[in-house]
């Protein structure tokens, strides 16, 4: 299924969205979730790529409900079908109204541009930032920038009024669907100032097959960023644990 929306107007497109995509959703049982006794989340997907696609299909496995989101959502009808019937396609308009979960999977350099057109459907909501600054693609002085900041609040920044979430980002692709490294399940490093929306997040990890590390504050989240010793190494959660000092 595919949303339309670029060329209405937001209040409409929002509308449109509710119709021909939430509605179908509540009618379809669930499947057996990894993670007891929890109800399954909409998700909305702002970049659906080498990331945002597979952790898509994964949490529709698990029984959560998916809206993958681009500016050619044409171009999604495959992720659609892989994931059914729990996914649909849209724009990034319909993601963001969509989600109780909302999940940038795109580069730190788009996510300003995010929070100014889709920042007022987001309010409230649990967003996950899985970027990763880059200079090559996003800039030798913004990416040194957000690096001295830390990524989780320099990107914050353009989302005022969410529940911020940085997690994920320490993760390749090939991890996904693959969550073991070495005989020991992958961590997975969270850092956010809201403890529900970390809650949320861990259990979204387990999903994945992940084992969730609990760092805390958003600040902390500098601490994973780029570069860092425990960044797309396959670390367990002892291992992430020990390397960050927690206990």
């Amino acid at each position: 299924m595919k949303l339309s929306g670029k060329k209405m107007a937001p209040a409409r497109c929002c509308a449109m969205a509710v119709v021909m995509c939430v509605a179908p959703y509540f009618a379809i049982a669930a499947p057996n979730l990894q993670a007891q006794d929890r109800d399954p989340t909409q998700i909305g997907i702002i970049g659906s790529g080498t990331m945002g696609g597979p952790m898509g299909l994964l949490w529709a496995q698990a029984g959560h409900e998916i809206l993958y989101s681009s500016r050619n959502p044409d171009q999604l009808m495959e992720l659609v079908r892989d994931a059914a019937p729990r996914a649909s396609a849209g724009y990034a308009d319909a993601a963001a109204f969509f989600g109780e979960v909302i999940l940038l999977a795109v580069p730190p350099s788009a996510i300003p541009q995010i929070g100014e057109d889709y920042g007022h459907l987001m309010q409230g909501k649990v967003v996950i930032d899985i970027s990763n600054p880059r200079a090559d693609r996003d800039g030798a002085e913004m990416t040194e920038g957000w690096l001295e900041m830390g990524t989780g609040l320099a990107m914050a920044q353009y989302l005022p009024g969410v529940r911020f979430v940085k997690a994920f980002n320490t993760l390749g692709s090939r991890m996904l669907g693959n969550p073991m490294s070495d005989g020991q399940r992958i961590g997975v490093p969270i850092a956010a100032d809201d403890p529900e929306a970390i809650e949320i997040t861990a259990g979204l990890a387990r999903d994945l097959g992940f084992d969730p590390v609990i760092v805390g504050a958003l600040s902390r989240a500098k601490e994973f960023d780029r570069g860092s010793p425990i960044w797309v190494t396959g670390a367990s959660a002892q291992e992430i644990r020990e390397t960050l000092n927690l206990r």
